[in-house]
């Protein structure tokens, strides 16, 4: 299968859900060390949304370039972990769906806010993908990023490591404003940036909007690229209840927007926090009834 023409020809890729989530609900920390303390766990999450219709799955390895992993005491080795998670990814997803090879941020900050240069992001990324890219995935989805130099060095480390398609999400506070990043960045100023950077597609995902606030994200990428686009919305709004983080939107109406999402243009579409397979079953339920 080649993802560009996919990402060409398809109406709607259907992408999975949260990870992190399910493993919280499975008693286990949603982190990707469970590809090797846990792989049997990680590996039903991921056919279960395999099962739901997913035409793409993502490898749990979101942060785990080397940065990440060293400055949060992971306690795991880079190659190991992500070599790991693209090979679990690929047991469920068979040869008839992609695996994207999932990576984040390095939970850093770039000077001058922080004390890294975009080199040592550049670095760290190239390594994460390198070693995604040597153990079989199909391309490449960069997601949850709040800074558009960071989703640019990780754009850029991609496509130097290999030639698979690249994906960029990005993570939105609001979608007042012209949308726009903690950093501060619109949501046309990542369209353009990413655009003229050479991503295959580029959308938005996770932040705190809920999937209405999704609708109108889409809306300022339509006005600046023609690269397909992605809409992965959070289930609700998160909320605080009693120190831990919460997302309660049902499945139905999640659905409902992902459809708005679709109508705005977006062409790829999935979940990302509190998504469960039951919320990309009901998206899937929705496509075939269109």
């Amino acid at each position: 299968m080649d993802l560009f023409a996919a990402l060409n020809d398809t109406d709607v890729i259907l992408l999975d859900g949260a990870i992190g989530t399910e493993l919280d609900k499975r008693g286990l920390m949603g982190r990707a060390n469970n590809n090797l303390d846990a792989p049997e766990t990680v590996l039903e999450i991921q056919r279960e949304y395999a099962a739901c219709g997913c035409h793409a799955l993502t490898t749990n390895t979101l942060t785990m370039n080397r940065i990440y992993i060293e400055t949060h005491n992971v306690g795991v080795v880079v190659r190991e972990v992500n070599k790991a998670g693209a090979e679990l990814a690929r047991q469920a997803a068979g040869r008839d769906r992609f695996v994207l090879g999932n990576i984040s941020s390095t939970g850093q900050l770039l000077e001058p806010y922080g004390n890294y240069s975009e080199s040592q992001f550049y670095d760290a990324f190239k390594e994460q993908a390198e070693i995604l890219a040597e153990s079989g995935v199909d391309g490449f989805i960069v997601e949850t990023v709040f800074d558009l130099r960071e989703a640019m060095c990780a754009l850029r480390a991609c496509k130097d490591a290999c030639s698979l398609a690249v994906i960029v999400s990005i993570a939105f506070s609001t979608e007042q404003k012209g949308g726009r990043t903690m950093m501060g960045d619109s949501a046309q100023q990542c369209a353009k940036s990413l655009t003229d950077g050479g991503a295959d597609a580029i959308g938005a995902n996770c932040g705190d909007i809920d999937p209405a606030q999704m609708v109108v994200i889409v809306s300022q990428f339509t006005s600046v690229t023609a690269l397909p686009l992605l809409a992965q919305p959070n289930a609700g709004k998160p909320r605080l209840v009693a120190d831990k983080t919460v997302f309660d939107m049902a499945p139905a109406p999640f659905a409902a927007g992902i459809a708005e999402c679709i109508c705005t243009g977006a062409r790829l579409v999935g979940g990302c926090c509190g998504t469960s397979p039951e919320h990309i079953r009901a998206v899937a339920e929705m496509l075939t009834e269109e």
